[in-house]
């Protein structure tokens, strides 16, 4: 069957939805019964007409143009969710403020160390918290001895005796010489 003047100027995807329409299945048409019609109805087709055909239905099936259900080709009814890609789809983006309102982005970049460290430091542990963070330090008190003598004497005066860390160290006996 000779193809006319129009009917040889179609472009393949042009041909295959035509095929796919005119083969009107409910559940589509594979691409065997595509090729069959096509090379009933065309006639005369391209040596590399089964390759051609292969590309594109890949193309149109992942433009959306032709769904892909069971092995066969459907052309997407009005009723069709839209074709999603790969991976997990994004989040939706919250409504964005007028232009003017935007913050500055923040610089990249590691920020500098500021000039007096100790004030920085005080200022971010005052700024906000009702107390620093972690555990207080240590009040300072005066270091008293750990001899007998002072540690009576702080004893009788009502004050605390601080002691080292650790065991404390064995209490030698003076050597006593006998007189006699």
């Amino acid at each position: 069957m000779a193809a006319t003047d129009e009917e040889a100027s179609k472009t393949y995807p042009e041909m295959i939805t035509e095929a796919i329409e005119a083969l009107n299945d409910k559940n589509g048409s594979n691409k065997s019964a595509i090729s069959k019609y096509m090379e009933s109805k065309y006639g005369e087709l391209p040596p590399a007409h089964s390759s051609l055909l292969t590309a594109h239905l890949a193309r149109m099936k992942e433009s959306g143009e032709l769904l892909f259900v069971k092995n066969n080709y459907i052309r997407p009814g009005a009723d069709a969710p839209p074709k999603r890609g790969r991976g997990r789809p994004p989040k939706p983006k919250p409504a964005l403020p007028p232009v003017a309102d935007l913050p500055s982005p923040r610089p990249r970049g590691r920020p500098p160390k500021p000039k007096d460290p100790l004030a920085a430091a005080v200022a971010k542990a005052t700024a906000g918290l009702p107390r620093p963070r972690g555990r207080p330090p240590k009040v300072a008190r005066p270091a008293v001895s750990v001899t007998a003598a002072p540690a009576a004497a702080a004893a009788a005066a009502g004050g605390v005796v601080k002691r080292g860390r650790g065991r404390p160290p064995k209490v030698k006996p003076s050597l006593v010489t006998e007189a006699a």
